[in-house]
């Protein structure tokens, strides 16, 4: 090995003109050794230059220097490597993560050489990758030559994050900060699907976080889940208060239990000196971290990635916007399909409703001409922006429509009902209606936990359609008789489509579900209607069988007179057959008196709301 710590490197020896060489990765890009090589390159022309993402000033594509360099990039990132690839100066070659280590190894794209940032050797002679393993790994590996920058601020890390001394050619020694990524503000809409994907989460779950501010407000809200684990390609400064606290102990990970797994960290001076020499925290190499087939040895694996726009057929676009390359493919189809083949696994794909300050749905009914599908229909379980998650899997075209339309921005929820029809089967008494209900906080839902089970209780909506009928046919005779006064036998596909496309601005149907993963099933509902000609509403409910007798009831009607009070209505009247004693206890529990009734086999209840809510204020 030539190490020349103080004199520039002998390039025209190292190099050739139309070689290909590598730049290390993300925050380990070899600085000082790419100044070294443009001051020094003589003759040297059309090198051409392989990198993934790089936090650098990235010098070497300004177009000064288009003789001396030839940028191939595999993921776009930076307004510079950005613009080049627009204006065609630099090319874009589009790749899976896991998939990179196989073009360099398998020589698609052979290395003349890979310029690397390390730690300065140990007294074993061993250098440390840092905190970018990742595909550096397999260029190391792979190039005929390796020419590092050793720095003395590089983090020593554990796992396979180790080369010798004797691999690398020449090298010079230069101490450089490691850029820090600044920790980013949150928007509300921002705060709101983090708090979304949070829900998702179940304690034990091992989790992949990507890149952006949506995985950070995640990590903001994981503060109370228990026993995660983390198996993702990056790591940022989210996880350190988690680790620290426990939350991420990675106890319950079925593949290497008791470590936090990662391929590269890009974040603050903090969590690099977090992952120094921390034995619990290991990195390994792209082709490891990233293989579907290893994240799927994760039980209840969670990814966790976002995208520009995403169709109603629940196509996801994430590298480019119309025919502009924005990024690239990156892990986000590894990971999406190791969740997918994970048991427990859910594939989470999380991004605002609207781009360009609320003129664009990135919620549309075909992508956009030009735009490139990255992660297929059948890889996402999960889309959430912060009007809510809708839940994919195992649903028809015209179900995912509904569900993804349910979660795009209100006011583009009719005009994309309106393209689906042009394009997919949509019966024409489907139609859209205000969904949301703002009562109900923050998140839209709350989490019930009933007899030792966790429930949801949220609006019915219209992709609850199917689940509705569900739940009208697992009644029992005597059951549809106390609750509709006579024996209906049939809740046709219309009829359950007009009972979950409520306009709950007006109306309002609640419904308690239990959900597991993608598995859903209605437990309770609960609605009233609005008389407007005297400002009252009258309101029923119904229960699963197996669950009557549990609280259900008490607590949809609780919630149906907090929000009836909140929209100032009047009173609330229900109409309950005279046998049905537990119905009218639950009625009277709430404060509801009984009027007299021209029907002896009825009982009439009313509750003054806002009369009841002015007596309490008083006292």
């Amino acid at each position: 090995m030539e190490k020349q710590p103080n004199s520039p490197l002998d390039w025209g020896q190292l190099l050739k003109s139309g070689n290909r060489i590598f730049i290390g990765s993300n925050a380990a890009v070899p600085n000082a050794l790419i100044d070294d090589l443009i001051a020094n390159a003589n003759q040297l022309h059309d090198i051409e230059v392989v990198h993934i993402q790089t936090i650098s000033d990235e010098k070497w594509v300004e177009p000064q220097y288009k003789d001396l360099f030839k940028v191939n990039t595999l993921f776009i990132a930076g307004q510079k490597i950005r613009a080049a690839v627009a204006e065609g100066r630099a090319d874009y070659t589009p790749c899976f993560l896991s998939e990179i280590p196989a073009l360099f190894s398998s020589d698609i794209l052979p290395l003349d050489a890979a310029l690397v940032m390390l730690s300065p050797p140990d007294e074993y002679g061993y250098c440390s990758l840092g905190v970018s393993v990742d595909v550096v790994s397999a260029a190391i590996r792979n190039a005929k030559k390796v020419i590092a920058q050793f720095n003395p601020l590089m983090p020593r890390t554990s796992g396979h994050a180790y080369v010798h001394i004797s691999k690398i050619t020449a090298s010079i020694e230069q101490a450089q900060p490691l850029p820090e990524v600044p920790a980013v503000g949150f928007e509300q809409r921002i705060e709101r699907i983090g708090q979304y994907v949070s829900m998702l989460i179940e304690d034990g779950a091992t989790v992949q976080i990507g890149t952006g501010k949506i995985p950070e407000a995640v990590l903001r809200y994981l503060g109370n889940h228990k026993n995660l684990g983390i198996h993702s390609e990056l790591i940022s400064d989210g996880i350190i208060d988690l680790m620290k606290r426990g939350v991420i102990n990675n106890s319950q990970k079925t593949f290497h239990p008791g470590k936090t797994v990662t391929s590269f960290a890009v974040g603050s001076q903090q969590l690099y000196d977090f992952v120094n020499q921390n034995p619990h925290v290991e990195f390994y190499p792209s082709e490891y971290v990233n293989s579907p087939t290893n994240i799927a040895r994760n039980d209840n694996m969670v990814s966790i990635n976002s995208a520009l726009e995403v169709d109603l057929t629940g196509q996801v676009v994430s590298d480019s916007l119309g025919y502009q390359f924005y990024s690239g493919i990156g892990g986000q189809v590894d990971f999406s399909r190791g969740a997918s083949m994970s048991k427990g696994g859910k594939p989470i794909i999380a991004l605002p409703s609207t781009a360009k300050n609320g003129t664009i749905s990135r919620i549309v009914s075909t992508i956009s001409e030009g735009s490139g599908v990255v992660t297929s229909r059948g890889h996402v379980h999960y889309v959430v922006t912060e009007y809510g998650v809708a839940s994919l899997r195992g649903k028809s075209i015209r179900e995912r429509a509904l569900e993804l339309i349910r979660v795009a921005h209100p006011k583009f929820r009719p005009a994309l009902l309106d393209e689906v029809r042009k394009h997919y089967w949509v019966p024409n008494y489907q139609v859209m209606r205000p969904m949301d209900v703002p009562e109900l906080g923050d998140v839209g839902l709350k989490i019930l936990h009933i007899g030792g089970e966790a429930f949801d209780l949220r609006p019915l909506n219209p992709a609850d359609e199917r689940r509705l009928q569900e739940f009208f046919y697992s009644h029992t005779k005597e059951t549809l008789l106390l609750r509709y006064n006579h024996h209906p036998k049939q809740l046709s596909r219309e009829k359950s489509c007009s009972l979950v496309s409520v306009d709950q601005s007006r109306d309002l149907a609640l419904c308690i579900v239990r959900q597991h993963g993608s598995v859903l099933e209605i437990q309770a509902v609960g609605r009233y209607y609005l008389i407007e000609s005297n400002n009252s509403c009258e309101v029923a409910f119904v229960t699963r069988e197996r669950h009557q007798g549990k609280g259900m009831a008490t607590i949809l009607l609780q919630e149906m007179i907090n929000i009836a009070r909140i929209r100032g209505i009047s009173t609330m009247v229900a109409y309950v057959r005279a046998e049905n004693k537990p119905m009218l206890t639950v009625f009277e529990r709430a404060g509801f008196k009984r009027l007299r009734s021209e029907e002896p086999d009825e009982v009439n209840l009313q509750l003054q709301l806002q009369a009841e809510q002015a007596t309490e204020s008083m006292e």
